[in-house]
């Protein structure tokens, strides 16, 4: 049977290290589910900052092409149908 966890090893500062034991009692999680949540938190906050880096790209290109508005999104879709 696979293993569902793998161990990591991570080293930080003595302050950090302190800090992160203390929000870990705090939240009431054990370091190991604090880390998970973090690291949960930290993928979906890169993902929209990609999101949002993609839809600044997409925003140039249309207003480079002279689609500014929804409609003239509309009118492209239903010219290619």
């Amino acid at each position: 049977m696979a293993r569902r966890r793998t161990a990591i090893t991570i080293s930080l500062p003595p302050e950090i290290a302190e800090d992160y034991e203390r929000y870990a009692q705090k939240e009431v999680k054990n370091k190991s589910q604090l880390f998970r949540d973090m690291f949960l938190l930290y993928k979906r906050e890169a993902a929209e900052q990609e999101f949002f880096e993609l839809q600044r790209y997409g925003s140039k290109l249309a207003k480079g092409k002279g689609i500014l508005t929804e409609k003239d999104v509309e009118k492209i879709v239903l010219e290619g149908r």
